[in-house]
């Protein structure tokens, strides 16, 4: 897996990185603050500590996550494009 995200060109990373809807976005957000927990910042300093294993886990979960969210993505992309060309579904 370590060995896959580094053969990413930064180039990849960036593109993948940026979501292109708000909704997605806040989805991404959202999923991140399930993970890591939601305290607010400037009341508490957070300290994650893992292993190297669970943080293999988290890797490949969050990429599951992104996988996930890019086809929702890509979904509301698509039912935009054909309500703009007046086809229903």
């Amino acid at each position: 897996m370590w060995q896959y995200v580094q053969s990413l060109s930064p180039e990849k990373v960036a593109q993948l990185s940026q979501p292109s809807s708000p909704e997605i976005l806040q989805l991404i957000q959202r999923a991140i603050v399930g993970i890591l927990g939601n305290l607010p910042h400037d009341r508490y300093q957070s300290v994650i500590t893992t292993s190297r294993d669970e943080l293999g886990r988290l890797l490949g979960s969050a990429m599951v996550d992104g996988y996930f969210l890019r086809n929702v993505e890509q979904r509301l992309e698509m039912e935009k494009s054909l309500q703009l060309t007046g086809v229903q579904f």
